[in-house]
C-alpha cells in the first residue's frame, strides 16, 4: 500500500521474521511481497510437504522439545538443557538462506537473555545436519541483513523479479510471472 507522499504504509514497525531473513537471501520480490501482505505459502503443495517432513521425520520432538515464540520469531524445537535450536528443512540441497535463519535466530535469543549454544540444520531428504554457530563478527552481519529487509520492504515498489532456477518451485511463482 502507498501513502499520498509515495511512501510503503506497513504495520510499523516490522518485526523481522526468520522467514523475512530466509527470504531476503532468496528473492528480494518474494520478500517484498511477503512483507506487504501476500503470502502464498498456505496455498503451496511445497509448503505443506514441508511441514509434513518437519513433523514426520522427527515425531518425538514435540514431547523432548519446546516451542519458543519471540518476537515475531517462533522456533519449533528448542532444547532448553542443551541450548541448541533445531531446524527441519525438507529440502534436497542446503541454502545459505536456511543458516542464515538459524543464525537469526540464535541472536534474536540470545537478545532476549535466553540461552543458545548453536543450532543444527537438519536435512531428512539428505539425511544430513549441519551445525551452526554465531561469533561476535556475525553479530554486525545480522544487523545489516536486518536493515536490508528494512530497506527492501520499505520500498515502494516490488523489487524486479530476477529469474534463477529457485523460481520453478516457488509458491510465489503465478504472481511473479503473470
Amino acid at each position: 500500500m502507498i501513502n499520498s507522499n509515495n511512501q510503503s504504509i506497513l504495520p510499523s514497525p516490522i518485526r523481522i521474521t526468520g522467514t523475512h531473513i530466509a527470504y531476503l537471501h532468496l528473492c528480494h520480490s518474494k520478500l517484498w511481497l511477503f512483507a506487504h501482505g501476500l503470502q502464498m505459502e498456505h496455498t503451496s503443495d511445497l509448503v505443506a510437504e514441508g511441514k509434513l517432513v518437519d513433523e514426520y521425520s522427527y515425531p518425538q520432538r514435540a514431547e523432548r522439545y519446546q516451542q519458543i515464540e519471540i518476537d515475531g520469531v517462533k522456533i519449533d524445537h528448542y532444547d532448553a538443557q542443551r541450548g541448541i535450536i533445531r531446524e527441519v528443512k525438507k529440502s534436497k540441497k542446503r541454502a545459505y538462506a536456511h543458516t542464515a535463519q538459524v543464525q537469526y535466530y540464535i541472536y534474536v535469543l540470545r537478545a532476549h537473555g535466553i540461552y543458545v549454544d548453536h543450532g543444527i540444520l537438519e536435512y531428512p531428504r539428505l539425511r544430513e545436519t549441519d551445525q551452526v554457530f554465531l561469533n561476535e563478527c556475525s553479530y554486525g552481519e545480522i544487523q545489516s541483513w536486518v536493515e536490508q529487509v528494512h530497506s527492501v520492504i520499505d520500498d515502494v515498489n516490488c523489487p524486479v523479479l530476477i529469474k534463477t532456477s529457485l523460481c520453478k518451485r516457488c509458491a510465489y511463482r503465478d504472481f511473479c510471472y503473470s
